[in-house]
């Protein structure tokens, strides 16, 4: 066995239905008394649920979270905590609200208690990022983690089936990049392969039967431990260019990641041979990119880049803007090959190699 690091990052996970109501009990142990609470304007009355049960802890509720964290919106979030004199935000609801959190963490070192409502993994990484002039920068700091996760599978119960399906494809983009990461580690492969597995048999369940609490249980299992892959190493080609995508020209965060992935995955296939045998063995398939591919296309997912809003225009810029500080991918990122790869997530082909 080759010799490696692993660093556990310090975190308390509350996992199980109904443990939404030990959200309080929570912020006691943390020691923390004034908790403003972040959301969306849609999931305004979670919060306000949230809010109600922490009773005399909730300072208010700050409901302008949106995708991407535009440094605009994080500003306002800073200013109205420090307006309500906070010391703990609790952020419910899935990447973009957590990545609030994280904005005002980064700042000002408020302790987060995250309460995902989504599959998308943010409550499990120390990764931030901001939009600003048209660009989406990421990092790691310690300070953004959350400290504790509350993973309530009744909270997911009303997520719609086609945004369970891309963000429950979006995990298995974290698991998938962490098996080939140069960082990559024996403990962090195990994570990643069950997590995979977890989402692979949660997302046809739900699509079959949006109530089926098991399923619903089953993907935020999966969600929990490929977030921890992604927490734990580093991101390659496929997650720079989803926040070039995403960031730059403003596509939904989580179908962005559902339609690329299957096309870096054939990218990357003959320089990680390996986590590709775990990817296609997680998903009972052959081949890595055609099973996550297939995952998409039998369960709703969108397929093509032109049908979530990019333009064909848009195309060479996105491709430039990624080649930029590159990050560490198995196969070299070459500008031409990365075009077609972009022509065919755009296109909705299946993935080639």
């Amino acid at each position: 066995m080759h010799a490696f690091t692993f660093e556990s990052q310090p975190q308390r996970v509350l996992f199980g239905a109904g443990t939404l109501h030990k959200t309080a009990a929570e912020l006691d142990a943390m020691g923390v008394r004034n908790a403003i609470v972040l959301c969306t304007p849609h999931q305004r009355p979670q919060a306000e649920q949230v809010a109600g049960l922490l009773g005399h802890r909730a300072a208010g509720i700050f409901d302008a979270a949106v995708m991407h964290v535009p440094i605009e919106t994080a500003r306002a979030a800073r200013r109205f905590a420090a307006q309500y004199g906070a010391d703990c935000a609790v952020a419910i609801g899935g990447g973009s609200t957590i990545g609030l959190g994280k904005a005002i963490a980064f700042d000002s070192g408020l302790p987060i208690l995250a309460i995902p409502t989504t599959y998308a993994g943010s409550e499990m990484t120390p990764i931030y990022g901001f939009t600003e002039d048209g660009i989406k920068r990421t990092g790691r700091d310690p300070r953004v983690l959350p400290r504790t996760v509350v993973y309530d599978p009744l909270l997911s119960l009303g997520l719609p089936v086609g945004l369970s399906v891309v963000s429950g494809i979006n995990a298995i983009a974290h698991a998938a990049e962490g098996l080939y990461a140069p960082n990559g580690n024996p403990v962090a492969s195990l994570l990643a392969e069950e997590g995979i597995a977890a989402l692979g048999r949660a997302l046809p369940a739900i699509r079959r039967a949006p109530g089926d609490l098991q399923a619903r249980a089953d993907a935020l299992y999966g969600t929990w431990l490929c977030g921890k892959v992604l927490g734990s190493v580093g991101m390659g080609l496929h997650h720079k260019l989803c926040h070039t995508l995403g960031g730059s020209f403003n596509l939904p965060h989580a179908e962005t990641h559902t339609i690329v992935l299957p096309h870096v995955l054939a990218y990357n296939a003959a320089a990680a041979d390996g986590a590709m045998q775990r990817i296609a063995r997680a998903l009972g398939g052959t081949d890595a990119a055609q099973a996550v591919f297939a995952l998409a296309r039998d369960n709703g997912a969108p397929l093509a880049l032109k049908d979530i809003g990019l333009r064909a225009e848009d195309l060479d810029r996105a491709c430039a803007i990624a080649v930029e500080n590159e990050y560490p991918n198995p196969r070299p990122v070459e500008a031409r090959a990365l075009r077609q790869l972009l022509q065919n997530a755009y296109d909705g082909v299946a993935p080639t190699t």
